[in-house]
């Protein structure tokens, strides 16, 4: 075969190869691929924990997530969380799970604290807020003790978040994780865009008479 020959031949070969149409399902896979997120507590993560444990996990994009706790003796306890977000640009993954499974947590006790978010543009608050009374006062008001939780959905600004296309959300806690768990537990899950989820507990405990 001639030079010129073998040219035209593998000129038509490249032509024919960049105009072949391309799998739409490779396209699909691909483009899915990319919007995906995923968060996941397995194993044996925090078994049998004790005293005061806090987790923040999150798969995805601008994603705000806190604990914050506060302890006082005889005094006022006052917890506040601002927490914003304006003008930013994310996606939608085309599918968002959230789940705890395995043995976590299981024969833990105490004070868990868990924000788990999947997607975009997600804020999550767990909040303690605990006062031991002055000896001799049974109650306190509500000045005292207090919790403002300013990351509300009136001030979360997820941005231009477009909404994806079918795909799926979930959050899931199985049945094998936690089992024997003592004490407080504050889970916050959350799959998909612009969720705002808080948890808070307020406690005026009094002191024990001399």
């Amino acid at each position: 075969m001639s030079i010129p020959t073998l040219r035209t031949l593998l000129a038509a070969l490249a032509i024919a190869s960049a105009g072949a149409p391309a799998h739409a399902g490779d396209n699909d896979y691909a483009a899915m691929l990319g919007y995906l997120a995923s968060s996941r507590i397995d194993g044996n993560a925090m078994r049998g924990t004790s005293g005061a444990s806090a987790v923040n996990m999150s798969a995805g994009d601008l994603n705000q997530q806190a604990n914050l706790r506060a302890f006082a003796s005889g005094g006022a306890v006052s917890i506040q969380s601002r927490q914003l977000q304006q003008n930013n640009y994310t996606d939608s993954p085309y599918a968002a799970s959230a789940s705890i499974g395995g043995a976590a947590y299981v024969d833990g006790r105490g004070l868990a604290s868990i924000n788990q978010a999947s997607g975009s543009s997600n804020t999550q608050l767990n909040v303690v807020a605990a006062a031991l009374a002055t000896q001799g006062i049974r109650e306190t008001t509500d000045g005292t003790l207090s919790a403002a939780v300013s990351a509300s959905a009136g001030e979360q600004h997820s941005g231009n978040t477009p909404a994806a296309n079918g795909g799926s959300r979930s959050v899931a806690v199985e049945s094998s994780a936690m089992q024997g768990f003592q004490g407080v537990m504050q889970l916050n899950q959350a799959a998909g865009s612009g969720n705002v989820t808080s948890n808070q507990l307020l406690l005026a405990v009094p002191s024990t008479p001399r």
